[in-house]
């Protein structure tokens, strides 16, 4: 018996949330006793999963899953839980990590918790501790079917290095037939996505206009964080909607979020609230995003951004 998890890549490269569900599976192997087992699809540099305690790796190459495909990963990961005899899945909080868990939880009669953010409070029974109501609480979620799927919360369990040396196997599931063609894909061209991002800059309808984006992406360059913004700015077509962050757009879980002239509308709010660290920079002392950031600063965006800007630089360059 095998924890399994599904490790995520992009283009051949793993996404940084296949290093936290590993390690957050091999923190739950360590509580039942036994190994970490990884399914790997169409990944290169497999070897870096060891660093994060897999003990083995489950390498699927197969051109019919060059393009995700809900239905043919989920049998994938279904064979291979199978194969292993796993009574865990650790999965992501990605946007295709969820669509996988149903049909998992369907398929292999699996009880599914998301938005886990710690290790098992205890595994027998199975219970683990979740953000719910938009992160602003959490509950405890026992798990009594025989097999059991997680969704780790991103961000939330971090990277924890446990170095081994994984063994490598060639995995051939049988995949059926499907009546879905992809005809192309459009990706977002940011250095880093919001999705892996460990700092988000974020503008709103503040920056007055999109001529005036060029200093959230100095300030994200500098940092080597990715650029979002809110509802308004991407409804306006200042930027695309790929960058609209909140309820209605994509959750943010990052360890630091920066929000440049933007009030903090509820909807907002909600996406970005499992940020550990929330820093609002606003002209109105009055902006609900106070009442939720970490830390504040009441300025003018066009005199406190390009300063701290500046300031960063000064910094990087004493390293």
């Amino acid at each position: 018996m095998s924890v399994l998890v599904y490790t995520e890549s992009e283009q051949g490269k793993f996404k940084k949330t296949a290093f936290e569900v590993a390690s957050y599976a091999k923190a739950v192997a360590n509580q039942l006793g036994t190994t970490v087992t990884a399914v790997c699809i169409n990944s290169d540099n497999t070897d870096q999963l060891s660093n994060y305690g897999v003990d083995k790796v489950l390498t699927v190459n197969n051109p019919q899953l060059d393009s995700f495909i809900a239905k043919s990963f989920a049998e994938v990961i279904s064979q291979a839980t199978e194969k292993e005899n796993a009574k865990v899945i650790v999965l992501s909080s990605s946007a295709n990590s969820k669509y996988i868990a149903p049909l998992l939880a369907a398929g292999l009669k699996a009880g599914y918790t998301s938005n886990v953010v710690a290790a098992p409070e205890s595994t027998s029974p199975f219970s683990v501790k979740r953000s719910a109501f938009t992160n602003k609480a959490f509950e405890i979620t026992q798990i009594n079917t025989d097999v059991k799927i997680v969704g780790i919360s991103n961000n939330s369990f971090g990277l924890v290095e446990s170095k081994g040396d994984a063994a490598t196997e060639t995995f051939s599931p049988s995949l059926s037939e499907n009546n879905i063609k992809v005809e192309s894909v459009d990706k977002a061209t940011d250095k880093v996505t919001i999705a892996d991002a460990d700092i988000v800059v974020s503008g709103g309808r503040g920056l007055k206009g999109p001529e005036n984006w060029g200093m959230i992406e100095e300030l994200a360059d500098v940092l080597g964080a990715a650029t979002a913004c809110s509802k308004p700015v991407s409804d306006l077509g200042w930027r695309p909607h790929s960058e609209h962050v909140g309820q209605t757009g994509k959750p943010v879980a990052s360890n630091l979020y920066v929000a440049i002239g933007i009030s903090g509308a509820i909807q907002h709010l909600a996406g970005i609230n499992a940020s550990k660290v929330k820093l609002v920079i606003n002209t109105d002392p009055e902006a609900p995003f106070f009442k939720a950031a970490d830390y504040g600063v009441v300025g003018d965006a066009f005199e406190v951004v390009p300063a701290l800007i500046e300031k960063l630089k000064a910094f990087k360059a004493q390293q």
